[in-house]
């Protein structure tokens, strides 16, 4: 039995840049939902989702906490994360964006909006800190405009500024809402004051006329001069939310407790039940065709695991998003992606830092379950007999890499324990041994990244370690296009020889293509059971360039001509052709080393800006750019070679009196 129906769950998540106070909201919406008995505060160290150590001494969070709560006799599912912002989207079904009152749209908020726009999720915004100096509703609205090209729909607007911000008119009852209390639990609904009347009549207008034209019969009435009620309003809102025509947004304080009351009616209000995105489509792993499957009970299972955690106390622990079906505990799940039947052990529901056991869980539903020792990010769990593969999540490549060895023998098999467990978890994070130098090199998606997951280590698994300067990842590629480039690998070797004979044509690609293969061969000069030995000759070549080993990319190969020798011709002979002719192409086509280059922007107060512009050029930093924020602060923009980036953050601190920041 479910404890809710359908339509009253709401799968949501709050994405923001780094600091706009993701967290800060997130524990106000535990406390009013009535999860948390207090409120947490990021400063003091005692939030309910930065349960890590790390999390409480960096006030950031690093994983995703799923948290189940309630509002308004509806079930809301919130995740709540970070970097890890690619595979919590892909199972939410809306987002609160939370802006900066004072910054508007920042580098992240664009970055993450992409994301969402990508997995199509309905979002509504909130903006927040109205209390701080030089916060500014319609700048940030402006920038929402501007820089993310999103139609929003002003709910609200603030009453009184910076210190003196006390409440909000909500511009569809024309009310005016007051927070009396220094928790933010006693409302207060009065009229609209007076100096506010004529720019809120004149708002809603605009509001009603924007609304109304997302659905014709209401922009007749609204021609006709009639009075759209309230609930045809919300609802045609609703509807074009979900469409993601239109993002409703609203404003407040978390930290003050102001607003975020209205920000949780409104996630009820128009963000979508998983009962309004009626099925998820994959692909029949047999026959490769798309399939659907509907968000019912009835449907066969379908489930999509989007997050490990390694978990000190319980063990591994694997969340997952429910598609169609139902999980219960006991039952024999299939992992698509290994092929593997494995019994569900505990299910469970996370109330951030404690857990309720619980015995099913139903289509629409996120849940974890405990003892699944095969699944990994990314895979489909389904019933054996009717299989599906939802679409798997992407992770970008990872940025930045260190040398790690472990102190004492002793701590070897720790450290490749806890290694194997953090990569797991983390699918940004890898390990592999460099086969040049033997270190053992861990990747990830910044210094913050690595140092989180280095401090970790020597936390929850006791390993003692020391960690070398990051290696930056170059890459080799050619400069002008070859042709021709021709080679015979002939051997004699008694009995048998080895005849394979190649020529390509090798032309440099955009960044980021990295190397493609074409066959062109037609007269049937090679018959076609070797081609793909001559491609996984070409890759493995591809591997390492001329320069200094470096893998090469960006290169377009064309095969086509060669022969062969009807006794000596085998796939290990023409696979070593396509080695010694792309080595050999690679050469002749004037190669040049590609080095890792970050687009930066720095925010900082106008009275640093010298001294910043000049450390950026010393870093071989090319600017391209410069805006004002509000205030008197300017965002520079620049393109900086990653090698360069290292110890950055340290500098511009120190020259900034710690009021700068880069992203």
């Amino acid at each position: 039995m479910r404890e809710y129906p359908l339509e009253r769950l709401r799968n949501i998540g709050i994405i923001a840049h780094i600091d706009a106070g993701k967290t800060t909201t997130t524990e106000r919406i535990l406390f009013y939902t009535g999860k948390t008995h207090r409120i947490g505060s990021v400063d003091d160290g005692t939030t309910v989702t930065d349960w890590m150590e790390q999390e409480r001494e960096r006030g950031i969070t690093i994983v995703s906490a799923a948290i189940t709560t309630s509002w308004k006799d509806y079930q809301i599912n919130h995740i709540d994360f970070t970097a890890e912002g690619q595979r919590a989207l892909s199972v939410l079904d809306g987002g609160i964006v939370v802006f900066d009152g004072v910054q508007g749209v920042e580098p992240q908020s664009e970055t993450v909006w992409r994301q969402a726009n990508k997995y199509n999720v309905p979002r509504i915004c909130f903006i927040n800190k109205m209390d701080r100096v030089g916060a500014s509703y319609e700048y940030s609205v402006k920038t929402i405009i501007e820089k993310l090209g999103a139609n929003p729909i002003q709910m609200q607007i603030p009453i009184g500024s910076e210190a003196e911000f006390s409440g909000v008119v909500d511009l569809l009852e024309m009310k005016a809402i007051y927070w009396r209390d220094e928790l933010g639990s006693d409302t207060v609904v009065e009229d609209i004051p007076s100096e506010l009347v004529d720019q809120a009549k004149e708002l809603r207008h605009a509001l009603v006329e924007k609304i109304a034209e997302f659905e014709d019969e209401l922009i007749v009435k609204f021609l006709d001069n009639q009075e759209l009620s309230i609930e045809e309003l919300k609802n045609a809102l609703r509807k074009a939310v979900i469409e993601n025509i239109a993002k409703p947004v609203f404003c407040g304080s978390s930290l003050r407790n102001k607003g975020v009351q209205l920000l949780l009616d409104a996630v009820i209000d128009y963000l979508p039940s998983p009962r309004d995105i009626p099925f998820v489509s994959g692909l029949d792993p047999k026959t490769e065709k798309e399939i659907t499957r509907n968000t019912t009970v009835e449907e066969p299972l379908s489930a999509l695991v989007f997050k490990i955690v390694s978990d000190p106390y319980a063990g591994r622990m694997a969340y997952f998003r429910i598609y169609s079906g139902k999980i219960s505990q006991g039952m024999m799940a299939y992992n698509v992606s290994t092929g593997k039947k494995e019994r569900v052990g505990r299910l469970i529901r996370v109330y951030a830092d404690h857990r309720k056991d619980v015995d099913e869980i139903l289509a629409g539903d996120i849940g974890a379950v405990l003892g699944l020792k095969n699944v990994s990010t990314g895979d489909t769990i389904c019933s054996s007999h009717n299989q599906i593969v939802l679409e798997r999540i992407t992770f970008p490549d990872p940025v930045i890499s260190v040398a790690i060895e472990p102190k004492t023998v002793a701590d070897q098999s720790k450290l490749d324990k806890a290694l194997k467990r953090l990569s797991e978890e983390d699918p940004t994070f890898r390990v592999k041994v460099d086969e040049n130098t033997g270190q053992t090199l861990i990747s990830g998606m910044g210094e913050l990244h690595l140092e989180i997951l280095v401090d970790r280590m020597m936390r929850e698994f006791n390993v003692q370690a020391n960690v070398g300067k990051p290696k930056v990842s170059f890459r080799e590629t050619i400069s002008k296009e070859i042709p021709k480039v021709e080679y015979k690998y002939a051997k004699q070797t008694g009995g048998h020889g080895q005849y394979g004979h190649v020529v390509f044509s090798l032309e440099p690609l955009d960044r980021g293509s990295g190397i493609q293969f074409e066959n062109k061969i037609v007269r049937g000069s090679v018959p076609s059971e070797f081609f793909r030995a001559v491609e996984r000759g070409v890759r493995e070549a591809a591997e390492s360039g001329v320069i200094a080993g470096y893998p090469v990319t960006d290169i377009k190969v064309t095969f086509y001509d060669g022969s062969f020798h009807e006794v000596d011709s085998s796939e290990i002979a023409f696979k070593m052709a396509a080695i010694f002719a792309f080595r050999e192409g690679i050469e002749k086509g004037k190669p040049v080393l590609l080095e890792p280059i970050m687009h930066v922007e720095v925010v900082l107060p106008e009275e640093y800006l010298g001294d910043v512009m000049a450390q950026l050029s010393s870093r071989r930093g090319n600017i391209s750019g410069m805006e004002p924020k509000p205030g008197n602060a300017r965002a520079v923009n620049a393109d900086l070679p990653l090698g360069e980036m290292f110890g950055y953050a340290t500098e511009l601190r120190s020259a900034t009196q710690g009021r700068g920041v880069f992203t």
